[in-house]
């Protein structure tokens, strides 16, 4: 049987193989769900990078920017960290250069893997269905914050090993861990999280729209893939 693990963040990345392996790389508040926005609204392709620097230089080639730091816009990029600002029509067809506090760079660090996808709450039937048609063990890799663990992107965890627990057997107790906290909150995400520390950090930007659009379930029929340095969207 097929075997689903959960990484927490990827400072815990070096325990696990993930060689043979697809990862869904995580990162809910808010890197991967506007990375799942920018596709469903039409954007041909985003380079993931892991520094401001390398953001740059991409912009200097033309590719629109996004850069996040500390969940604010960096200064002199196009793009901010919202996914409400991919519902724009000046995105469809554009290639995005994107670099963020952690979803970038958790993205970076799973090249090895067989493939790596991105997931959100927004794609998470989709990315379920394409899973249920490889033959591949899965690791969801949880962005986390800066090298710790955070709530969001471990729930996805849990709700992702939720739907794929008749098809995939839990590897390690992590998946345990996580398909459990995802049971007791899947009710009402907003409030069982009310108290998570990067809640406290956005609303302190005054951006609770933004919280409560990415805990939205299966929005988008979009599953973004890693291939070479670029993220495409794959026809599912």
């Amino acid at each position: 049987m097929k075997q689903i693990d959960v990484c927490f963040t990827p400072d815990l990345l070096h325990l696990h193989t993930v060689e043979n392996t697809i990862v869904v790389v995580a990162d809910v508040f808010r890197a991967t769900s506007c990375m799942v926005t920018a596709f469903a609204y039409g954007v041909n392709s985003i380079i993931p990078v892991a520094t401001i620097e390398e953001c740059q230089k991409l912009q200097e080639r033309g590719f629109l920017a996004a850069a996040e730091r500390n969940a604010r816009k960096v200064e002199g990029f196009e793009l901010d960290n919202s996914p409400f600002t991919y519902m724009d029509e000046r995105i469809r067809g554009e290639n995005v250069a994107m670099t963020t506090t952690n979803g970038t760079l958790a993205i970076t660090k799973s090249r090895s893997a067989v493939k790596v996808l991105v997931g959100s709450f927004l794609n998470l039937d989709a990315i379920v269905r394409y899973l249920k048609t490889e033959p591949y063990d899965v690791m969801v890799l949880c962005a986390g914050w800066k090298g710790r663990v955070n709530l969001e992107d471990t729930l996805f965890a849990g709700a992702l090993v939720d739907r794929l627990k008749d098809s995939y057997a839990m590897a390690e107790d992590s998946a345990i861990m996580a398909w459990r906290l995802y049971a007791q909150g899947k009710d009402n995400l907003v409030a069982y999280m009310a108290n998570a520390s990067h809640i406290r950090r956005l609303q302190r930007l005054g951006i609770q729209k933004d919280i409560t659009y990415c805990l939205q379930h299966d929005l988008y029929d979009v599953v973004p893939v890693l291939r070479g340095n670029a993220l495409v969207n794959m026809e599912v």
